[in-house]
């Protein structure tokens, strides 16, 4: 199936009989989510094999050019497939089950067909979270931490992000000091509002700085998802008590797992509410890598944690300008910059 181009109009009922080894009839997608980089889709399925699930997530590459092509340039597309093939058994974080994965090398190209997780609902970046939601993020977080903790086989992976050496940190400092106009062009005025006129000034010296960011993360390194943020999380109480899933591992990264953590208290938590709550979140997290056995060092972790703080505001000012512009979009990459700069 690797030949196969992976577009919306080439996922019919040929293409999951062929995925499932038995004939599938499916009904017309629905679109989910609202993703930037990639589109995801809801089928109806019925077979006469019990094994075939009623409904089945599909995901493709997104359908906006821009998008896509950001999507292709930066391997994200390559890396999700090969996080799940790779690395996804290696580790304990709860994610949609996958059926079938695959990444057409030749066109850049990709699909997964996923388990369903409804009725888990998708979290909100605009909107922020709950303290609940980001204990039960946080525990979730650290269950892909701390399995591969330190772990120096994931070098052999060599198609993971990683970003610690002076070549990287230069890289990312052109990245960001050529994207920032750009960003304060189309959205420095709604940051200015949202953060009292502090927003931009936090975002100069944020990107004064991206080489000592880069080069000063630190060992040990683990798993990292690299956008661990509401919108990628999908939250369920349907069985009595809440817990969630994470998608979107277009990311995956070999980093310090403090990023992560900072990156998703930062952006999901609401200013007020992740001042009052930030270091018992942090607290929860590295009781969560020490049930695997590791010793922490909480210096280096609050060291960490507070380097960490300009890494969603980075990401805001790069990924704005790289992909399709969108009304939701634009409020979400301005509530992720706002809130770190708070």
């Amino acid at each position: 199936m690797g030949n196969r181009e992976y577009i919306e109009e080439n996922i019919d009922s040929a293409f999951f009989s062929e995925v499932f080894g038995t004939e599938v009839t499916v009904g017309a997608p629905t679109r989910i989510g609202s993703g930037q980089v990639g589109m995801n889709l809801r089928f109806s399925a019925e077979s006469g094999d019990p094994s075939v699930p009623s409904s089945i997530v599909v995901k493709l590459a997104s359908p906006d050019e821009t998008s896509r092509a950001t999507g292709m340039a930066l391997r994200n597309y390559e890396r999700e497939v090969k996080f799940y093939r790779d690395v996804q058994p290696t580790v304990d974080i709860r994610v949609p089950g996958c059926h079938f994965a695959d990444w057409n090398e030749k066109t850049g190209y990709f699909v997964l067909v996923m388990e369903d997780m409804a009725p888990a609902e998708q979290g909100d970046q605009i909107r922020g979270c709950s303290v609940e939601e980001a204990r039960v993020a946080v525990r979730e977080l650290a269950r892909l931490h701390g399995p591969r903790w330190g772990d120096a086989s994931l070098f052999d992976y060599d198609w993971m992000e990683r970003r610690t050496s002076p070549e990287d940190g230069e890289r990312l400092n052109g990245l960001v000091n050529m994207f920032l106009p750009g960003f304060a062009s189309t959205l420095g005025d709604r940051v200015q509002e949202e953060t009292g006129g502090a927003g931009m000034a936090f975002l100069e010296k944020m990107a004064a700085g991206i080489v000592a960011y880069v080069t000063g993360k630190g060992d040990p390194l683990c798993v990292t998802h690299g956008d661990y943020r509401l919108d990628n999380i999908l939250f369920d109480s349907s069985g009595g008590s809440l817990r969630c899933a994470v998608v979107d591992w277009q990311t995956p990264g070999h980093g310090n797992g403090v990023a992560d953590l900072a990156y998703f208290i930062g952006a999901g938590l609401l200013p007020a509410e992740r001042r009052a709550h930030e270091w018992d979140l942090v607290d929860l997290w590295v009781k969560g890598i020490e049930e695997y056995g590791h010793t922490v060092d909480r210096d280096w972790v609050d060291h960490h944690y507070r380097r960490e703080a300009m890494s969603g505001a980075i990401m805001a000012v790069v990924a704005s300008q790289i992909v399709g512009r969108t009304d939701r979009g634009d409020e979400m990459f301005v509530a992720m910059a706002a809130r770190h700069a708070l």
